[in-house]
């Protein structure tokens, strides 16, 4: 049964309000959602007649015989794929063994005219065991001296079993459970908890390693892209942040989304909390009361060791006016703004993002990608609408590729001429009231997505963080939420140290390799942060 058609009334012109336009509009959207929603039931009704072994409503195809032809234009016509030229695939690999064939039947008198050589790629997957005979002297006073095993043995697991163990949960997502099945298959002698142990204890190194990541990629950059996603942990749900750019990557699961939680993450391992002109300022932004101000302005102590005694503080001023929970969250917000500038932040720091509210700090990129997204949500009940919404679009694409062009050559005339343009058309009133009101609010976002004109250096979109983040997406799907905080702690580490080793072209196989076994030839990667931002 087909759900009733809405009749909209003729109206004529001169009654038609920009309220009452915007009013059919909304009516007329309702009429094609109804036509999605029969074709949804429909299929539905076609799945539900499969599972019951009915045939389901026969689907009559449209030709294909009318359909034009794909563009050759550039197809190679020698039949040959993009990049198949020929080349020696094994003129650089290693030969770790060579094994000479003769003819089964060799005519007599021939002459012997050397080797044709044929490679054939392999890989040894095999147990192997180290015993180590530590010899046991004894002196002549009775004590003994015995021999010491290498540094990199720790425990009775090598560093190359540890190295495979951590590359094959962290890199390529196989759960503890295969993993296990996998080792117990290929003969070791491990049990699930030793394989935790190995996944989660004694990683002290590498969190400092990440902890490093942040303090200098947020020293060092002139900006960062950042967003979040879901991320359960024992239970509850909690997020996980990412802060990075084309040099790092880190990531961090908590609690909470907040602004105050995204400022505690900016700084980068520090704990304290700063009164100073930074934090002032920024609390008369958020428009604190000005005698609330006053008072945080004219107590004597301006920096606080940690959170308690923040909180101690507040509390013993919350007997004159600081008690609203408002003012606490706005005079916390400022006095850890104060801190991640007090310890070097650089205060010209751009943050690129999807318009999430908790990044809306310092200088405030907005992602275009998400910006126009309001845009093309749109459903425009008629063609003539559909017409609008596909020119104003095209407007804003080609306004998106002049910024592009921008970006590589800079210029005061054309930044003026940029800027008339979006005024033009963003505040363009268009016979698609809908579309208007995306306009305009677009339009109020002016600053945002114009700051690439001031700071040409920064990105015109969030993908960097969208595409770094969806580790963790992938991650949730597979292997669900954390349950212990060191596997939580564990996960957040060696995401950070994957994708940053990929930015900055490590082999994070030879990274976990080198960490483990204390070799340490890799240098350290906030080192390989700094120099690749410095690099000529």
């Amino acid at each position: 049964m087909k759900l009733p058609k809405i009749q909209i009334p003729k109206i004529p012109k001169e009654d038609k309000t920009p309220f009452i336009s915007q009013l059919l509009e909304i009516i007329e959207q309702q009429s094609v959602t109804i036509k999605l929603l029969e074709e949804e039931i429909q299929q539905l009704k076609d799945e539900i007649a499969r599972l019951k072994g009915q045939k389901p409503k026969p689907k009559i195809r449209p030709s294909k015989l009318e359909k034009p032809h794909k563009d050759q234009k550039n197809k190679d016509f020698s039949g040959k794929r993009p990049g198949s030229n020929k080349r020696s695939k094994t003129a650089e690999l290693t030969i770790h063994e060579t094994i000479p064939i003769a003819p089964e039947f060799i005519t007599p008198s021939s002459t012997f005219k050397g080797y044709q050589p044929f490679t054939v790629q392999g890989i040894k997957i095999e147990p192997y065991n180290i015993r180590y005979l530590l010899e046991r002297w004894q002196t002549p006073d009775g004590n003994y001296i015995v021999g010491q095993l290498p540094p990199e043995v720790q425990g009775h697991f090598s560093p190359g079993l540890k190295r495979f163990i951590l590359y094959q949960h962290h890199h390529c997502q196989v759960t503890q459970p295969l993993l296990l099945e996998q080792l117990w298959e290929w003969e070791v002698d491990i049990s699930a908890g030793q394989l935790s142990g190995i996944l989660t204890e004694d990683k002290d190194m590498f969190h400092k390693e990440k902890d490093d990541i942040l303090s200098m990629g947020l020293k060092v950059s002139d900006y960062i892209n950042v967003d979040d996603t879901g991320a359960r942990h024992d239970g509850k749900n909690g997020y996980c942040t990412h802060i990075g750019n084309e040099l790092f990557a880190w990531f961090q699961s908590t609690d909470s989304k907040s602004r105050i939680n995204f400022l505690q993450l900016l700084r980068a391992g520090q704990m304290d909390y700063v009164i100073n002109e930074d934090a002032l300022e920024y609390m008369n932004k958020q428009r604190l009361a000005k005698s609330i101000l006053h008072l945080l302005e004219d107590h004597y102590k301006k920096q606080f060791a940690d959170l308690s005694e923040w909180e101690a503080h507040l509390s013993r001023l919350a007997g004159l006016e600081i008690v609203n929970h408002r003012h606490i969250k706005i005079a916390t917000e400022g006095a850890l703004l104060g801190s991640v500038l007090h310890h070097g932040l650089p205060k010209s720091l751009v943050i690129v993002s999807d318009d999430a509210g908790q990044f809306n700090i310092l200088n405030h990129a907005l992602c275009w990608i998400h910006a126009e997204r309001s845009i093309n949500k749109l459903i425009a009940p008629s063609d003539e609408k559909r017409k609008i919404l596909e020119d104003v679009r095209k407007q804003i694409w080609d306004f998106y590729d002049d910024l592009k062009a921008y970006k590589i050559c800079p210029d005061e005339t054309k930044k003026t001429q940029l800027k008339d343009r979006f005024k033009e058309i963003f505040t363009q009133k268009t016979d698609y009231q809908m579309l208007n009101l995306a306009l305009g609010s677009l339009y109020e976002n002016k600053a945002e997505l114009l700051l690439v004109l001031e700071r040409p250096e920064i990105p015109l979109h969030n993908n960097l963080s969208e595409n770094d983040i969806r580790e963790y997406v992938k991650r949730r799907k597979v292997s669900g939420s954390t349950r212990s905080d060191e596997g939580r702690r564990c996960r957040d580490t060696f995401t950070s140290l994957k994708k940053t080793c990929r930015k900055l072209g490590v082999s994070f196989w030879e990274y976990l390799l080198d960490r483990i076994s204390k070799r340490n030839k890799i240098s350290p990667l906030r080192d390989l942060i700094f120099y690749h931002a410095n690099a000529p």
